[in-house]
């Protein structure tokens, strides 16, 4: 694997662990490309047995990944949408194939990730958050919809059916330590300490011997969301396309978001909108 080998990743091996750098300027929008990206990448490291760790983390120390990217089109999700496998949409595949990903997937979080990219997190085995960096927030209601890739069920999972409508519907931003104590990510660590420590935990199981890392991810199941994803769909599907829903992203394009200073109170930007 190099790093020029995709569009939107810098990929890198070592010693059992491959380290992935998300890099989508200027803000890391979950793109066509990254998602392009992101699914051949799994797929191909599925079957490299040399492989037992794979770590996320951003180019860009500001943004993990800061949502969907708002002017994505139908046509330019064709690609993906003709490659879905069965019983989820563009966006839910992404986080399907990240939680049934063979090897640990562990998001290492110095940024924002909103919307697809708090997804992208919850969907990962683990994350590991920066205090006083990383944020995480499901911004979908303040643009008129509902979570569409499979946050309402990986977020029921983990927190609980009360905290995951707090957040849905809340739509803000939560820093480390809230997301910590909700059980969103496995731990805060000071932002100095982030690299060392998950550098620390992903060697130590890619050393593990053979078959542990399988046995385990093997025995502590995946819960089937099949179903709920259906039913997250539907709401998602039911919304998107109201003209009132574009009307109200139009407006978030044009008042700042998915720039540099937009992206910084995204939340704001969008209530402001509202009132």
């Amino acid at each position: 694997m190099g790093h020029d080998a995709y569009q939107t990743l810098q990929v890198s091996q070592k010693d059992g662990v491959a380290h992935v750098t998300i890099d989508n300027p200027p803000v890391n929008v979950l793109s066509v490309a990254v998602m392009t990206d992101v699914r051949r990448l799994l797929t191909t490291l599925a079957s490299d047995d040399t492989v037992r760790v794979i770590v996320f983390d951003s180019a860009d120390p500001d943004f993990f990944l800061a949502h969907v990217d708002m002017t994505a089109t139908p046509d330019a999700l064709a690609g993906l949408m003709a490659d879905l496998p069965d019983g989820v949409n563009v966006f839910q595949a992404v986080g399907e194939q990240l939680r049934r990903q063979p090897q640990v997937t562990i998001v290492k979080l110095a940024g924002k990730a909103r919307g697809g990219g708090a997804e992208f997190v919850v969907a990962a085995d683990m994350a590991f958050a920066a205090i006083g960096k990383a944020g995480l927030g499901q911004i979908e209601a303040l643009m008129g919809i509902v979570p569409g890739g499979g946050g309402t069920q990986y977020l029921t999972e983990r927190l609980g059916r009360n905290r995951a409508l707090e957040i849905v519907l809340g739509a803000d931003l939560m820093d480390a330590e809230t997301a910590e104590r909700y059980g969103w990510v496995n731990r805060a660590v000071p932002a100095d300490q982030l690299d060392t420590f998950v550098d620390r935990l992903a060697g130590n199981i890619a050393a593990l011997p053979g078959g542990v890392v399988a046995a385990a991810k093997r025995a502590i199941a995946l819960r089937d969301h099949s179903d709920g994803l259906a039913r997250e769909n539907d709401a998602w599907a039911g919304l998107v396309f109201r003209p009132a829903t574009a009307q109200l992203m139009g407006a978030g394009l044009a008042n700042g978001a998915q720039t540099r200073d937009g992206e910084q109170d995204l939340e704001g930007l969008f209530r402001d909108l509202a009132g």
